[in-house]
């Protein structure tokens, strides 16, 4: 989910080497894998970003972009040398026809194993206490083409065809007879497929499969449900003068947001256990 950001040396307190990823002047255009940082508590996270991300955005996320900028100048992070010893370990043959290997298609190849199951569940500690090790699996384009097909998912989960749910409305009378908005829920059942928006919207027919892909602990569309859930700010200041937030206010784009997180989970699950 996507929110407003000042990004700015005087204002953003810790901008880290950001401004080398996403500089803060001038055009960019960069992708960068963020992976879960050392000593994390959750289980190995994964997921591309094509804007500026927070340290939070994971767990101590840390960023490997393909681009790096310095002073107006754009280098690519995947050195010759690595690109030399992938040419050299996947040589083409008369088996295999040749497909000219690239520094993106390491990238997308990259982004893929770290996807794996069987990956992450061997090196499981070792994930929680060194930077990952990325190995030669025998099929170097199957595992690029997963890569891709995962990062295009990922970075353009907004744009994905919504998942047929079905969207079912019950006025709740108590609330309207008080003129009252309808009580944000926003829980998710996954035992009955359904997502309680409020006392009067619920959404239906999601498949077990999409509550599988997970960041951490928690899948996708949980994490939606919990970022739009309605809160009183501690601060007696800002509850009084900025507590504005209302559910209702947004309730179709988080509707239609949930429908296409849907989508990218079912299919991000189908890659996954294909990698298995």
């Amino acid at each position: 989910m996507r929110s407003y950001l000042y990004f700015a040396r005087a204002l953003t307190h810790r901008v880290y080497q950001q401004d080398s990823i996403f500089p803060i002047e001038g055009k960019w255009d960069n992708v960068a894998i963020g992976i879960s940082g050392l000593s994390s508590s959750k289980p190995f996270q994964c997921l591309v970003v094509n804007q500026v991300p927070s340290f939070d955005f994971l767990e101590k996320t840390q960023f490997l972009p393909i681009w790096r900028y310095d002073q107006g100048n754009r280098i690519c992070n995947i050195t010759d040398w690595a690109l030399d010893q992938f040419k050299k370990r996947y040589r083409p043959s008369r088996a295999k026809p040749k497909r000219p290997i690239t520094k993106e298609a390491i990238f997308h190849y990259v982004y893929g194993v770290l996807h794996d199951p069987v990956y992450r569940e061997k090196y499981a500690q070792n994930l929680k206490r060194e930077f990952p090790r990325v190995p030669f699996y025998v099929d170097f384009w199957q595992w690029a083409d997963w890569g891709k097909e995962l990062m295009e998912l990922h970075i353009g989960y907004e744009t994905v065809a919504p998942a047929k749910l079905k969207r079912t409305d019950v006025p709740d009378e108590k609330v309207r007879k008080a003129s009252q908005t309808p009580k944000a829920m926003l829980k998710a059942d996954m035992e009955g497929g359904r997502i309680v928006l409020d006392s009067e919207t619920t959404l239906s027919g999601v498949p077990p499969e999409a509550w599988e892909y997970k960041l951490g602990n928690r899948s996708a569309l949980a994490w939606i449900l919990d970022q739009y859930k309605e809160s009183k700010p501690k601060d007696p200041t800002i509850r009084e003068k900025f507590d504005t937030y209302r559910f209702a206010d947004y309730k179709e784009k988080v509707i239609d947001l949930l429908m296409r997180v849907t989508t990218v989970s079912i299919r991000t699950a189908a890659i996954v256990e294909l990698m298995k």
